[in-house]
């Protein structure tokens, strides 16, 4: 019972952040007719200067704001893992300097260096993302 409360505690607060600046933003009609531009997409399709119409003729601007969406979060959670990869690689290494020859800590600190290298697939997989929306939605 106590977890499937915190998972849907979880849950709702994850929801709030969402949910808040949308209907933030959905008063504020300018910042609804487009976005800004913030990473190099590499598409034809995207205006140069980085601000993005969405009633722009010439430009895709609902493709270049999906891109910069993924590009930006995929930077950010690329971030965070190497972050975390890197203090359980420290901890890991900690732990198993401290051991003192104990299998049981030993088998700790192993168990940390493992996760964080499979950490650091999953973060360096998430530079990848971008890359593979882009063909997906075929704008490569």
């Amino acid at each position: 019972m106590n977890k499937k409360f915190l998972s849907l505690l979880v849950f709702l607060s994850l929801f709030v952040a969402v949910a808040v600046p949308m209907v933030a933003l959905a008063d504020d009609a300018s910042a609804l007719a487009g976005c800004q531009i913030t990473n190099t997409i590499g598409l034809s399709q995207c205006p140069p200067n980085g601000s993005c119409l969405y009633n722009s003729t010439v430009y895709s601007c609902g493709m270049c704001c999906l891109l910069n969406a993924v590009y930006t979060v995929t930077f950010w959670v690329f971030i965070g893992l190497m972050a975390i990869s890197a203090l359980m690689i420290i901890l890991g290494a900690f732990t198993f300097v401290t051991s003192g020859g104990n299998p049981d800590k030993t088998t700790q600190a192993r168990n940390y260096i493992i996760f964080a290298a499979i950490g650091i697939a999953v973060a360096l997989f998430s530079r990848a993302v971008p890359s593979l929306v882009k063909l997906m939605v075929g704008a490569v």
